[in-house]
């Protein structure tokens, strides 16, 4: 397998001038930590390689990283987060990142974290005349409460309204990820960028009664509520807690399975002593989990958009999900699965306690949530992303190196 590319800046190569688009991208997290943000960024990146573009990816990496990362990464300077190591912050660009770049001579700078980096990058495309684009991967705002930062959210809108402002396209997971935004004073140049699920790795199919007996403990006619995620508070930890143990209180004959690594897990087991842990899984593993769990529950009110629950309703699971930007877009409350009031315990605990009582419902919300999860194509979700490239791009590509016109696939796109 060949070894994913990292660039040492001090050997910066000079190359001939390419037809097809040169794109940087600069983000916060692409390889140092297994989220929704640095898994899509990946894919995107393999995806663009795969059309013919260069990308030159910059981004803070750290030893051994989890994340086998595509196309070719330059590590940026960075440190981890005080209290929270597994998150780096960049501390931007150094004059040999400079010089790479200047080399690189791309044709579209992609943001996807207004950071320092993304900051530079920005002030970089500006002075250069470098057309800049941004993708909106993080619900900044929701994060405030859980760091005690409330009183910086005036500030926060402020900075990004100025930030994606300068930018002439600004791509956004979900309707009612746009609308926030809108509701903030950034109303113009938004593009909707969903997000896409591989339906040939995530589907009923996986689902194993003998990993359930033998890796789980759980009988066949036990009925599973699955979490997937990362375990931090902020995706609703304390109100998934509360929850399975109001369920437990009634007396709610069920089994809770939590899949998923973080800070939180040590809390969070000792809150729920009866719960499996898996840890992290992924690839065939996760699949497997999702497709033999029974119903998913994620009470996150951080998302911009609920992959987890893109990936639960592709195994065929009915969901429970907070009423919020991300999963509202996916649950069709009543068919596919239910949405709560953020942070309503007995509102989440009664929808559970539905499903869990009923086989009938979970097997027609589930059926129902497959259905919509099939139209959530990846290489479809990408073309409309390449397609908004190309807006931007039409006017800047060069001619071929015989003088012959640049032939553009044939995509197009409107703002939301």
């Amino acid at each position: 397998m060949q070894t994913p590319a990292i660039i040492d800046c001090s050997k910066a190569p000079a190359g001939p001038r390419l037809v097809a688009p040169r794109i940087a991208l600069f983000t916060g997290a692409y390889n140092h930590i297994a989220d929704g943000v640095s898994r899509t960024l990946n894919r995107l990146v393999g995806y663009l390689e795969q059309r013919g573009a260069s990308v030159l990816v910059f981004a803070p990496t750290v030893p051994n990283p989890p994340v086998r990362h595509e196309g070719t990464l330059v590590p940026v300077p960075s440190i981890p987060v005080p209290g929270r190591p597994e998150y780096r912050i960049s501390l931007g660009l150094t004059r040999r990142h400079r010089r790479l770049l200047a080399t690189f001579e791309p044709d579209l700078i992609h943001i996807a974290t207004p950071d320092l980096l993304g900051f530079q990058a920005l002030r970089l495309a500006r002075r250069q005349g470098i057309p800049v684009v941004a993708s909106y991967h993080t619900h900044f705002s929701a994060y405030l409460k859980y760091y005690h930062l409330q009183w910086s959210e005036r500030l926060l809108w402020s900075y990004l309204r100025w930030f994606y402002g300068q930018c002439q396209q600004i791509y956004v997971p979900s309707t009612s990820m746009i609308d926030i935004l809108r509701a903030h004073g950034i109303r113009h140049n938004l593009y909707l960028w969903e997000r896409g699920v591989d339906t040939n790795l995530f589907n009923p199919a996986q689902r194993s009664y003998a990993w359930r007996r033998n890796v789980l403990g759980v009988a066949d006619h036990e009925v599973i509520v699955a979490y997937v995620g990362r375990l931090v508070w902020e995706k609703g930890l304390n109100v998934l807690a509360a929850t399975i143990d109001r369920l437990r209180q009634a007396h709610v004959p069920f089994r809770c399975l939590i899949v998923g690594e973080g800070p939180a897990r040590r809390e969070l087991e000792a809150r729920l002593p009866t719960a499996i842990f898996t840890g992290y899984l992924e690839g065939r593993e996760l699949a497997r989990a999702y497709a033999s769990a029974d119903v998913f529950f994620f009470p996150s009110e951080t998302e911009t958009f609920g992959n987890v629950t893109l990936e639960a309703m592709a195994s065929g699971l009915p969901a429970v999900c907070a009423d919020a930007p991300g999963s509202n877009m996916l649950i069709e409350h009543g068919r596919t699965g239910f949405l709560a009031t953020p942070g309503h315990v007995e509102e989440f605990a009664g929808y559970l306690r539905r499903l869990i009582l009923s086989v009938d419902l979970r097997r027609t919300m589930g059926r129902y949530a497959l259905q919509r999860a099939r139209h959530f194509d990846w290489e479809a979700v990408l073309n409309r992303l390449y397609g908004y490239y190309l807006d931007v791009l039409a006017p800047a590509l060069q001619p071929a190196g015989d003088g012959a016109a640049t032939e553009l696939p044939e995509l197009t796109a409107t703002a939301a």
